[in-house]
């Protein structure tokens, strides 16, 4: 399957489409790009092929792979600092959440003076950018979770607060995607996983926000009905193409929905993963069916529809719940935070952070950081109380 489509930007999908990113580079005025992405994928001879096929073509690529897995301020400092001595002319984000978000923000970064905290999302803090200085960028995922290449933000960790930050402009959506199944071949099966149910979270999150914005909503349905139907195949025969080609349009349709919001998921775990640094995509997978039935009361009639759309069972909350919870069995989540190295020192402190983090705002029920304390408790100890 190969197509293209432009929602929310150009998004060219298909099995070996990787070889058209000199071309896409070039669309885009582009003759010295900086390939930015983890330290993992740059010692892979995947980045190396590909950036000697872009050279191939005319193009001058320079690597920058200096950054964490939940990527900190001083690795956005120093990509900025790498693309400036260069002479960049824009950026080639590739890899997960981290490589995506990282090479993002030295985009939005690359022609500032303000230091990279002044564009946190809040408010209209993203009108002191100077647009026009935001450097092009072609968007490569190579784990089909975040849909941070279809996202106009990126999620940076200020180490000085231990605190993850969403650093928001419009023009930091990619101009071009290209989803290339084949990228995701070698993803291990507990990678797939996790990754998968952060598409998860991110689509039923959209799908039960209380905002109004009906487009977003029907994109989360569809979204869901997609991992429902190909995340046991991509992390049970990671060799499915098909398979792995759904999951990444299913993770880029989870990030288009949630302009409609997030929730209670990542309100927890963005501290959580500030605070223990553990996986993103984990986190919202072990969150999930606690944060359910804590929004039970305000969500039911909906979880209902949405039950009946992918041919439950007996549709109703209680069957999606059970299918959650069969699909994280299924495809080796674990049951609790504490199997994720989470211990009960920190869980007032995040309680009242997550009620902080913009996710809280969206989510079926404004939780107060009690709550959000009680939630996290719950969710230590594996105590579902359905």
């Amino acid at each position: 399957m190969n197509v293209n489509w432009n929602y929310p930007t150009a998004v060219r999908t298909g099995a070996g489409r990787i070889n058209e990113l000199a071309d896409a580079c070039s669309e885009l005025g582009m003759t010295t790009p900086l390939l930015v992405t983890d330290p993992g994928l740059a010692a892979l001879p995947m980045v190396g092929e590909i950036t000697q096929r872009c050279q191939q073509q005319g193009m001058t690529v320079s690597v920058f792979s200096d950054i964490k897995p939940n990527p900190t301020g001083e690795n956005v400092d120093a990509g900025i600092a790498r693309y400036r001595a260069g002479n960049h002319d824009g950026v080639i984000a590739f890899g997960g959440g981290s490589g995506l978000d990282a090479g993002k923000a030295v985009a939005l970064m690359a022609g500032q003076s303000r230091p990279l905290w002044d564009f946190e999302d809040v408010g209209d803090n993203w009108l002191r950018a100077d647009a026009d200085a935001i450097a092009p960028i072609v968007a490569v995922p190579t784990t089909a979770g975040t849909g941070s290449e279809v996202g106009r933000a990126s999620v940076i960790m200020d180490m000085t607060h231990h605190v993850k930050k969403i650093i928001f402009h419009p023009k930091m959506l990619p101009q071009i995607v290209i989803l290339d199944p084949e990228l995701t071949l070698e993803l291990p099966a507990p990678i797939t996983a996790a990754t998968g149910m952060d598409a998860l979270s991110h689509n039923l999150e959209a799908y039960s926000s209380p905002i109004y914005h009906p487009m977003a909503e029907g994109i989360a349905v569809h979204g869901i009905s997609l991992v429902r139907d190909y995340l046991p195949t991509a992390v049970n025969d990671g060799a499915n193409l098909e398979a792995r080609t759904q999951m990444l349009v299913a993770s880029c349709m989870g990030a288009t929905a949630f302009q409609r919001g997030l929730g209670a998921m990542h309100a927890l775990a963005h501290p959580l993963g500030a605070l223990y640094d553990a996986h993103h995509g984990t986190l919202n997978a072990v969150l999930m069916p606690y944060v359910l039935i804590a929004n039970r009361s305000a969500i039911e009639d909906r979880i209902v529809r949405l039950s009946r759309y992918l041919g439950l069972t007996d549709p109703g909350y209680d069957a999606f719940l059970h299918w959650v919870l069969g699909l994280r069995d299924q495809i080796g989540i674990p049951n609790d935070l504490a199997a994720l190295g989470i211990d009960g020192g920190q869980v007032d402190k995040i309680g009242r952070m997550a009620v902080e983090d913009p996710s809280a705002a969206t989510n079926p029920i404004r939780f107060s950081a009690d709550e959000y304390t009680g939630l996290v408790s719950r969710a230590l100890e594996g105590r579902l109380e359905v």
